[in-house]
């Protein structure tokens, strides 16, 4: 059986707008989910780790998901994508940045570049290499030891700010609080983030190409280590994925015009539709948990699921 049933694609439609909003990595539960199950599912697993999007009906498939849950996200953001995008062609006219909103538009330009270079030139190969279901439970399991890495050290850095914070006088305070922004800490805004800083984080999403690694985990982990709060890292990680989704799924749009697709449309639009409509609930849910909470519990389970596929599949 080399095509995909309904009931696969409201499956994997749902777990890719779920998956890839929550930190525990979209592409290795693609790979994963099909493992476990086996039977008509095995085939997409070895579809995903060996064929060009062309060829294979799984990947022009998950192609559809990709475009759905970018298109979800901006809608969910639209708002702030009117005033990003509009901020950015101010800069262009006007060749300075002014708000905070145009320094957003850039700070998302930049932590783009890396990705989108890394992606165009070893997607292929990196799939070929390392999306099969063993490594890829190796790689959910790294994934989880990062997210507890991030807390550790969003942790270290907000005793280390308090402390400071306590040894200072009030005229200490105010002088910083005006002549420099708050690096580090819990009083950090995304505003200050610096052009490298937003680099490096965008650096952080190319890992997401291993099947495992989570997009939006990895550059949430990047921002609490800057000293930005959950609440902020999380829109930033979503605001970042939303160009990058998107610019994926439309370049291998033309793999569904094809031999590939041809028997799948049906199938895609049920995905699509699934995995469009999990994605808006994911991003809506997230964006009120990481106001109070962390990322330990999705840390805990990809340490569970990782451990358990590697026992599994090795």
């Amino acid at each position: 059986m080399d095509s995909i049933t309904y009931l696969q694609a409201i499956v994997i439609g749902i777990l890719q707008g779920v998956t890839e909003l929550f930190p525990i990595s979209s592409l290795g539960h693609s790979v994963l989910l099909p493992a476990w199950l086996g039977g008509d599912w095995s085939h997409l697993v070895t579809e995903y780790g060996t064929k060009e999007s062309g060829q294979s009906p799984y990947l022009a498939f998950i192609v559809a998901l990709h475009v759905a849950t970018a298109l979800a996200l901006l809608w969910f953001y639209r708002r702030d994508w009117v005033d990003i995008i509009g901020g950015f062609f101010t800069t262009l006219r006007t060749r300075t940045i002014q708000t905070s909103t145009e320094r957003l538009a850039w700070l998302i330009v930049i932590a783009t570049i890396p990705v989108g270079i890394t992606g165009l030139a070893l997607e292929h190969a990196f799939r070929v290499l390392f999306a099969k279901p063993a490594a890829a439970g190796a790689f959910l399991t790294l994934n989880g030891l990062i997210l507890l890495a991030g807390e550790m050290l969003r942790r270290r850095a907000d005793a280390r700010a308090l402390a400071h914070v306590g040894s200072e006088t009030p005229s200490e305070l105010l002088d910083e609080e005006i002549h420099h922004p708050v690096y580090g800490g819990p009083n950090r805004k995304l505003e200050t983030l610096g052009y490298g800083e937003a680099a490096i984080i965008g650096t952080f999403q190319t890992f997401a190409l291993l099947a495992g690694i989570s997009r939006s985990g990895i550059t949430m982990v990047g921002g609490l280590v800057r000293g930005l709060d959950h609440e902020d890292a999380a829109k930033f990680s979503f605001l970042l994925a939303t160009p990058v989704i998107f610019a994926a799924g439309l370049l291998k749009v033309p793999s569904l015009l094809g031999p590939a697709g041809a028997d799948i449309h049906g199938q895609v639009l049920v995905g699509a539709i699934a995995a469009g409509l999990s994605a808006y609930a994911s991003v809506r849910f997230l964006t009120k948990y990481f106001t109070t909470r962390t990322l330990t519990p999705f840390a805990i389970y990809c340490l569970v699921a990782g451990i358990a596929s590697v026992i599994k599949f090795a």
